[in-house]
Order: C-alpha cells, then structure tokens, then sequence
C-alpha cells in the first residue's frame, strides 16, 4: 500500500475509536494504558518545560502529565481529526492540540526538551521521516521517548510484519510495520540522533529512549 493509503486507513480507524478510546469499552486501545506508568517515570528522570505528545490521540497521556505537572507546558498532535477533537474537550489550559501529521511536524526547530510517542509509531509508513522530523524540532540534549510494539525474535518481527500485519490491514486498520533494536538503531544514525536504551518490556512492549546531542 501507499503512505496515503496506510493514513487513511488509521484516520478511518480512529475516527471510530475517538468517542470510546478512553472508555472501559476500548477493546484492544485499552493496551495503551500500560504504556503510561513507564513514561511517567522515564519523564521523572530529568527536568522539562516543553513536551510533544506525537499520535496524541484524545489526549489520555496529556491529561495525566497536566495534573502530574501542571506548570509545564504541553502540545499534542495526532493524524486525525476527530481525536483532536475530542480532546479539546476536556479543556486543558495551556495544552495546545493540533491536527497533523508526525511525519513533517509542523513545528518550529529546536521547540521541545522531550517528545513521546506511545503506541501510534507503527502507523507510520515513513519512519525515518518521523525521526527526522523528530531531530528538528528537539532542542539540544532533547529526547524522544518512544513505546510501541516489538519482539526479539527476527523471524517472528518479519511473520508478523508480512503476514499478520496484512490481515490487519484488510480488516480495515493502518498498521505498518513493528521494529526491532536494529530498525531502530538505522533510523537513529539516519536522523543524527542517539539511542540511549532499547527494551523489550512484558510481554511485546517496546520501550526506547533516543537523544539529540548537545
């Protein structure tokens, strides 16, 4: 498939799940919630004023991080419309919410101490885009914390890529591709970032944290 038509395939497939994503009827987004505490205390371990939420979906993590820090200041993006939009209901001072794509953010250069991405990177069909677009708008000594999907096995990474992840795709949902340590590592030393930590976390969680030099 085409980058466009992976995207409105996960447009498609959120529009539907924004009204219930934070809801006890989530289904499979219910996952994301697991991601949270390991995030909450990757950010304790060092002090930040700006914070990028990128695939910020309706804000569940923003929402936290405003009354675990309320004097901090917080931008979320997400490909979707209708997320966004029900985020903004929950009217939080200060929070800016943005309809965009994570690819080519819209965002002037060196902008934020820290930008997390949690469960919406294998959505994307231009990877090294992110990360390159990431590097930008980091300002120095910035990092990227990012949780997602992943297996050590090799083998098991590429049966699901090309196999289970094609179903996915026929059932009508934009998933691209699960990565590993090396994926991972190729993208850093394409975009000029570093790669602090890679971990396979549970049972397939994905937990990295990435640098851009001083």
């Amino acid at each position: 498939m085409t980058s466009k038509e992976y995207k409105d395939l996960s447009i498609k497939e959120f529009t539907k799940a924004a009204e219930i994503y934070e809801s006890d009827n989530a289904g499979v987004y219910n996952m994301c919630k697991k991601d949270y505490p390991d995030v909450l205390a990757e950010l304790e371990k060092e002090p930040f004023t700006d914070l990028l939420d990128c695939g910020c979906g309706t804000g569940p993590m923003l929402t936290l991080l405003y009354k675990k820090y309320p004097d901090k200041h917080y931008t979320g993006i997400d490909l979707t419309l209708k997320m966004i939009e029900v985020a903004k209901r929950k009217n939080m001072k200060g929070v800016e919410l943005v309809v965009g794509d994570c690819e080519n953010l819209p965002f002037a250069d060196n902008s934020f101490d820290v930008v997390i991405c949690c469960e919406s990177f294998h959505h994307y069909p231009n990877p090294q885009d992110f990360f390159n677009s990431v590097y930008r708008v980091l300002r120095p000594n910035g990092r990227l914390i990012l949780r997602d999907m992943t297996v050590n096995s090799s083998v098991k990474r590429w049966l699901f890529n090309h196999i289970e992840l094609r179903l996915v795709n026929l059932a009508g949902k934009g998933d691209v591709k699960i990565y590993g340590r090396d994926d991972i590592q190729k993208l850093c030393d394409g975009s000029g970032l570093h790669m602090e930590s890679f971990e396979k976390r549970g049972f397939c969680r994905l937990h990295c944290v990435v640098r851009k030099n001083k």
